[in-house]
Formats: structure tokens, C-alpha cells, sequence
């Protein structure tokens, strides 16, 4: 009986219940399309991050490089040639230098792996190569012309130089020393090997490299071919291509080889690290603060307080304003839902009456009004999942790219520095928005639909529990 009378009102009154449903439905979508975006915003911003550190990587220790005090002087790069007796001559030379921070000792990394909450701590060292080539030409030497009587400045008997100086350019790369023996964590697996391979565990001191594709590309390297670094001959073994934006470095050593090259043997400036949880990541960062001195932890939560552009507006926008519009527009969608519902409730009241009348308790009548009620919420529940879905869709489909980069002056631990991470902090990257959809936004709108319905019916209900037998007889003719 309950289902049968259930039946005919939905279709005697098909147009209420469309409003009804509608409504709900209108509210329900926001929430799934806010979800959706703000769902990708945070992936978004996840693969900034992965681009800069890693993926996999939690948090990093770095120690800043402290300014020089009362009449120190900040080491440079230094060039120096030899010049050659007898003519032109070709000269090159490649400067290797540690860059962006102070170095640690290697033995931190192990020191790092050990604090509790830790799965996993690799080290590496950033490095940057100052190349300078070029030629010195000699002058050549002319007569001059002597001079003639009354006309002054035409030549004073002297022989004249004429061109030569020197043509030198100048190259800058960055190289980063990779532990070869334990490549899950680094700069070096936000990239994927798109030619050749990476490092085998046993090519600790091999002299092979990795080089990012579009260096690659610009220096027309290919898998096979020799890069020369501070003369010595790498062969090129990979071609990486970064996930998402630019490459943390443009060359990729084994660390020992980066270490030689850089003149720190037993040094790194950079442990990367893992936590066994990420529940836990801030206590490991106040475990590494506290037992290994005089380093800076940062983790990804920090420089994701740091990304700016157009990604940290939308983001802002999606988890601020888009909340607070949802929850507003959902709010008044229940509203409405119960003052159609109550209103509806006043327009039948001769039939509730009669029905009272021939027998039906209060308690049957307010559930069937609920019931009608909670058939428009999951009504509007399934509208609001397809125009959501629908939303969502078009988003992926059509939505902006986004740009994305940390705030300057920021790298790992606030240092300030270069390196790999903060190479690629100082560029933009590019970002899709995208707005995936999850079945716990699917499963949320569907317990909001059925609570719409639920407090719709609720007050409805409430209304026709009161209603009498005598108010219905009243109303009949």
C-alpha cells in the first residue's frame, strides 16, 4: 500500500518533484564540481612539488649556506689561461662548484635513516659547471704611414696593431650526483627514462651520465655520445624527460663522480627523505631538527605554503570561496526542498484529512510524506551526480592551464640557495587543471541527497501529523 500510493503521487505530481528534485540536484552538483577542482588543485600542486623534490619524497635536509662574516670574501668561480707562444690558440676550461648550500657530511645521511619514522634517507649533491671556451687572436701589425709636411695626424712613422682580442663564451648547467645504489628517492625520479637507461647499481665510479632531454636537445647529444666535464668523458647512457615543468638538473651523474668533479669527496648537500607514514612527517621533521644539528628540514607541506601564480589562485578560490558557495547553495537547496515540501503538504490537506479520517494514524501519514520526500532527494541526487559528472568532464576537458612556481628566494629549508630544487623553483610550470572525480564525492552526494530528502520529509511531515479530520470535512463542498 505504501509503495502503491507512493507510486501515484510521484506521477500525479510530476512537477512539484522535478522542482524539487531539480533544486537538490543544482546543490549536489556544486558540491561534486567544488570537490572535483579542489581535488586537483591538489594534484596540481602534488606534481609541482614531485617535479622539484621527487616522488616519494617527503621532506629534504639541507644546511643553509651562512653569509660571510667581517672580511671574508664569497668564493667565485676563477679562470685561468695559459697563454701560448707563437699565435692563435683555442682555450677551454670547466669550473665545477657546489651550489645552493653548505655540504654535510655523508655520514648525515645515515644519521637521518636512523631517527624513528623514517623509511627511507638518500643523499646527493647539486653541483654547477661554469664553462668558458673560446680564442685569443692575435693583432696584426702595420706600417704607419710617415708623415707629410702640413698635414698633421696622417701617420707618425709608427707601426700600428690592428684586430685581435679575445671571443669567449660562456656556459652554464647543473649536475646532480645521484646514489646510484639507491635511486627511489631524488630529483632524478621525477623524470622518466624516455631513450637508453638509468644507473645500474654497480656504476658507483663509472663514468657514464644521464642528461635531461631538452639539454639533450640543445646540445645535440644523443644516447652513446661523450659529454666532457672538467675533462673528463661521460658517455651518455639515458635520456630522462622531466614528468611535468623543466628538470631539476640537466646532467645526472653517479654521486661519487659529482663528488670528484666538485672537489667533496664524503659530502652531499641534500638528503632526501621518505617517512613510513605521512601522518608522521611532522614528527620525523622535529626528530631530524633535534638530533641532527645545524640542518634545516623542509617538507613538502612547506614549499606547497610557497607555490604562487595562477595554480595557488584557483586553489584558493576552490577551497575558499568555492566551500562556502556550495555549503550557502546546498543550505538554501534543503531550504526550499522543505518549504515546497511543507508546502505541499498545506495544499493537500483535505486528502491527508480524509485519509486520517478513514483510519490512517499520524505516524503513517508522515512517513509516507517522507517518503515522497526522500524519492525527491535521491531524484536530485542522481541529477546532481550526472550534471557534476558533466562538470567535472568539461573542466578536464576545456580548462585552463595553470602556472605554478615557489616563491623566490625559497629553496629547501628557506636556504635561499641553488640546486636542482631551487633551479626549478625559479622557473614556471605548466599545469592542466583537471578535476577528477572520486567515489567518496560520489558516495558525499548521495548521503546529501538522501539528508535533503530526509529534512525535507522531516518538516513536511511534521506538518501533516497535525493536520485533522475536521479540517479536511470543513473543505469539502
Amino acid at each position: 500500500m505504501f509503495f502503491t500510493y507512493l507510486r501515484r503521487e510521484l506521477r500525479r505530481r510530476r512537477k512539484a518533484a522535478f522542482v524539487v528534485a531539480s533544486g537538490l540536484g543544482l546543490g549536489i552538483a556544486l558540491v561534486i564540481v567544488v570537490n572535483s577542482v579542489t581535488a586537483g588543485m591538489s594534484q596540481a600542486q602534488g606534481k609541482v612539488l614531485e617535479s622539484l623534490y621527487g616522488l616519494g619524497t617527503d621532506m629534504t635536509v639541507t644546511k643553509a649556506a651562512s653569509p660571510p662574516g667581517e672580511g671574508e670574501t664569497v668564493r667565485r668561480p676563477r679562470f685561468r689561461f695559459d697563454a701560448e707562444e707563437g699565435g692563435d690558440g683555442e682555450q677551454s676550461q670547466d669550473v665545477v662548484m657546489v651550489q645552493g648550500f653548505e655540504t654535510l657530511a655523508a655520514a648525515t645521511v645515515a644519521k637521518v635513516g636512523g631517527q624513528d619514522g623514517v623509511a627511507e634517507a638518500v643523499g646527493g649533491l647539486n653541483a654547477r659547471v661554469m664553462k668558458v671556451d673560446g680564442q685569443f687572436k692575435r693583432g696584426e701589425v702595420q706600417p704607419g704611414q710617415p708623415a707629410q709636411p702640413g698635414q698633421p695626424g696622417q701617420g707618425d712613422g709608427g707601426n700600428q696593431v690592428r684586430g685581435g682580442g679575445a671571443d669567449f663564451g660562456v656556459e652554464s648547467y647543473t649536475v646532480y650526483g645521484t646514489d646510484v645504489a639507491h635511486q627511489g628517492l631524488g630529483p632524478l625520479t621525477s623524470s622518466e627514462i624516455t631513450a637508453g637507461r638509468t644507473f645500474t647499481a654497480a656504476e658507483t665510479s663509472a663514468k657514464v651520465a644521464v642528461v635531461d632531454s631538452a639539454y639533450a636537445k640543445e646540445q645535440g647529444l644523443a644516447v652513446g655520445e661523450k659529454l666532457t666535464i672538467s675533462g673528463t668523458a661521460y658517455r651518455v647512457i639515458g635520456i630522462a624527460t622531466a614528468d611535468s615543468g623543466d628538470a631539476a638538473a640537466n646532467v645526472y651523474l653517479p654521486l661519487a663522480e659529482a663528488q670528484t668533479l666538485a672537489d667533496a669527496k664524503g659530502k652531499v648537500t641534500t638528503v632526501y627523505v621518505r617517512a613510513t607514514d605521512s601522518q608522521r612527517i611532522e614528527d620525523v621533521k622535529g626528530a631530524v631538527q633535534k638530533n641532527v644539528p645545524g640542518t634545516t628540514v623542509t617538507t613538502s607541506a612547506d614549499l606547497a605554503d610557497t607555490v604562487s601564480g595562477s595554480l595557488s589562485t584557483a586553489s584558493d578560490l576552490a577551497s575558499g570561496v568555492g566551500k562556502w558557495l556550495s555549503i550557502v547553495v546546498l543550505g538554501a537547496a534543503f531550504v526550499v526542498a522543505g518549504l515546497l515540501t511543507s508546502s505541499a503538504v498545506s495544499r493537500r490537506v483535505r486528502e491527508f484529512g480524509t485519509l486520517k479520517a478513514l483510519g490512517w494514524k499520524s505516524g503513517r501519514v508522515t512517513r509516507q510524506v517522507a517518503g515522497e520526500a526522500l524519492v525527491h532527494g535521491l531524484i536530485g541526487g542522481a541529477l546532481g551526480i550526472g550534471v557534476g559528472l558533466a562538470g567535472a568532464w568539461a573542466i578536464t576537458a576545456f580548462g585552463p592551464t595553470l602556472t605554478a612556481e615557489l616563491g623566490g628566494g625559497v629553496g629547501p629549508g628557506g636556504g635561499g640557495g641553488a640546486g636542482p630544487v631551487r633551479d626549478a623553483a625559479s622557473r614556471a610550470v605548466d599545469i592542466a587543471l583537471t578535476a577528477p572525480v572520486s567515489l567518496t564525492t560520489v558516495a558525499l552526494a548521495v548521503a546529501l541527497a538522501v539528508a535533503g530528502g530526509l529534512v525535507a520529509g522531516g518538516f513536511g511531515g511534521w506538518r501533516a501529523s497535525r493536520l485533522r479530520p475536521a479540517d479536511a470535512l470543513r473543505r469539502v463542498a
